[in-house]
């Protein structure tokens, strides 16, 4: 299996995976400036080390508005983004230590305004891909945006095209997406459709490598 601290070690040098940190920051940064007055409610799924997130939030003007959970399973990663955010003064950001395949790990969390899937769907089946995209409006608020990452893979086929179908298809729309001429893809949807109930009892994928 993947050693996701070494993994990491990647944002600190010049690779696809910090430029793609940078289009996924800058999504997040867009948005935080789309949402009305008021609380923003923040998740991020499998968050690591908390770059996509933490950076963001401390240089924005929404900071103060900002109630973030970030759920991480591998608990070096998570203490090392738990540290950033305490280093940041974040104080409205949680990191927790659990599995964030589990919808129970995200309860008194959601329904959230901005869901963070990045790092996620490069490691699980196509079958759960498209089950997680299924249960997203189950996390979201009315209007929530969803950012994504997946990278085009070592097959012939490009799977970045199906992704973007079944967020489609299950009521949300294209905001953006950057794929060339980098390896990665960065999307971001809205949720168009309705909210569907919060269910915490539901298991949304199972990370393959």
């Amino acid at each position: 299996m993947t050693d996701w601290l070494e993994w990491h070690g990647a944002y600190d040098r010049d690779s696809s995976l910090s430029r793609r940190l940078q289009v996924v920051q800058g999504q997040l940064r867009s948005a935080l400036d789309s949402r009305a007055e008021g609380e923003i409610r923040l998740i991020s799924l499998c968050a690591g080390q908390g770059r996509d997130v933490v950076p963001v939030v401390a240089a924005h003007p929404r900071r103060p508005d900002v109630r973030a959970r970030l759920v991480e399973l591998d608990p070096d990663n998570a203490r090392i983004a738990a540290a950033a955010a305490q280093a940041a003064g974040l104080t409205g950001v949680e990191v927790v230590t659990r599995d964030a395949s589990l919808t129970e790990s995200y309860a008194g969390a959601v329904p959230a305004d901005i869901v963070l899937a990045c790092g996620v769907f490069g490691n699980i089946s196509p079958e759960d891909i498209e089950a997680t995209i299924e249960q997203l409006p189950r996390l979201c608020a009315r209007g929530a945006t969803v950012v994504w990452t997946r990278g085009r893979g070592r097959r012939d086929q490009d799977p970045r095209p199906t992704v973007r179908r079944w967020f489609g298809e299950r009521g949300f729309e294209e905001l953006f997406f950057q794929g060339e001429p980098e390896e990665f893809g960065v999307g971001a949807h809205r949720l168009a459709a309705e909210p569907t109930p919060f269910d915490p009892s539901r298991k949304l994928f199972t990370f393959i490598r």
